[in-house]
C-alpha cells in the first residue's frame, strides 16, 4: 500500500477536475480525496496497491494534460481503514 499527495497547477479549476477524478477513481481500487486549494491548484490524495495508484494518476493526467502545468507528488503514510474517494470542499 502507498499514499501519494499530488499538487496539479495550471487551468485546473473550474474544468470540472474534481469531479472527473472522483469518477475515474470509482473505477479502481484506490482511496483518498481532492479539493481545490486557495492558491489555484488542485491536491489530490490517493492511496491503495502501487499499481493501482499509478494507473489511477496517469489517467487523471492524461485526461487533464493540457491543463496541467506542474504536478509535484509527495510521499504520505497510509490512513489505516480509508475507503473510498470523495471530493473535499
Amino acid at each position: 500500500m502507498i499514499r501519494w499527495a499530488v499538487m496539479y497547477a495550471g487551468r485546473v479549476q473550474g474544468v470540472g477536475f474534481r469531479a472527473t477524478a472522483s469518477s475515474i477513481a470509482r473505477d479502481r481500487p484506490v482511496s483518498g480525496w481532492v479539493r481545490n486549494e486557495p492558491d489555484g491548484r488542485v491536491r489530490l490524495e490517493a492511496q491503495g496497491a502501487e499499481e493501482a495508484v499509478r494507473e489511477f494518476l496517469s489517467v487523471v493526467s492524461e485526461t487533464f494534460g493540457g491543463r496541467i502545468v506542474s504536478l509535484d507528488v509527495t510521499v504520505m503514510d497510509v490512513i489505516e481503514g480509508e475507503q473510498g474517494f470523495r471530493v473535499r470542499r
